[in-house]
């Protein structure tokens, strides 16, 4: 990974203080353990933005990847839960889910991995391509999500444009920070589906597009990567236009509310693509 890359990824730090294995209630470590086996080693996991107990369990049954929050702000969490069945092969299967004495966990497959590097010349960028172009052909879930419209209402309101050439009825992640794609030996998977989403189908490619150029890559250089997919074509540059200004509006109330580094980092590079996008005649 070049330099330009810190840009952003390496700069992410988790939101929720994390707890360990053993400061968990001595009954939700009962109800992991009647799920995955008994735990005879645990590795806590440091990266990830907002689950509060992290951890690859080692059990008698084999690895488990566990993630949990206290259950009174479980929601995105158990909308990951709901998701799950519908974004497979993507997403790691969910394997069990607690819900007791105060705390959700979820237990999922373990994917040996790393997160992918999506700055200029990256290996990388070929994988999240083709994940993207199967992505996009995902089928619409019969459970409720929300949508891109209702979602970005806000953001929308402020950047004065109509979202109706966003709307759609593919199911999208929108959360594609390169800790959230990881890179393993059978190819490129996404996880953490905790802000499913039914929109036009080319929009999970444009919020990887924008987070190309947080890494590194110029506006025009992360379109054009964008362009190789096939769904691509599907976003007009009038559409564009309001993805990108919709996006900058909705990452300058986000740095604002939690001035993080990387948070503004974002920012920048979601007004730098509206203002490509503004002067672009195509």
């Amino acid at each position: 990974m070049n330099d330009t890359a810190k840009t952003a990824a390496r700069v992410m730090t988790p939101v929720a203080t994390r707890t360990n294995w053993r400061d968990l209630p001595e009954q939700v470590r009962a109800a992991v353990e009647e799920h995955a086996g008994t735990v005879h080693r645990v590795d806590t996991i440091s990266s990830g933005l907002n689950a509060s107990f992290t951890a690859r369990l080692h059990t008698t049954t084999g690895v488990t990847f566990a993630k949990g929050v206290p259950s009174d702000r479980a929601a995105a969490q158990r909308r990951e839960a709901e998701i799950n069945p519908h974004v497979q092969p993507f997403a790691p299967h969910l394997l069990w889910q607690v819900d007791t004495q105060g705390w959700h966990i979820l237990g999922f497959e373990h994917l040996d991995g790393r997160a992918a590097d999506l700055s200029p010349g990256s290996a990388d960028l070929a994988g999240l391509a083709d994940m993207l172009s199967r992505l996009a052909k995902l089928a619409t879930p019969s459970n409720a999500c929300k949508r891109i419209e209702d979602r970005w209402a806000d953001a929308a309101q402020r950047a004065e444009v109509d979202t109706k050439l966003l709307t759609g009825d593919h199911l999208l992640h929108t959360d594609l920070n390169p800790h959230n794609v990881l890179v393993t030996d059978t190819g490129t998977r996404i996880v953490d589906w905790s802000w499913p989403t039914l929109g036009a189908a080319w929009i999970d490619t444009a919020c990887a597009a924008h987070w190309l150029i947080a890494e590194g890559h110029t506006p025009a250089d992360a379109e054009s990567w964008a362009s190789r997919l096939a769904v691509w074509t599907e976003a007009t540059p009038e559409a564009l236009k309001v993805f990108t200004k919709t996006n900058a509006a909705l990452w300058s109330q986000i740095a604002i509310a939690e001035p993080r580094s990387w948070k503004q980092r974002l920012r920048d590079a979601a007004a730098d693509w509206a203002t490509y996008r503004a002067a672009a005649r195509r």
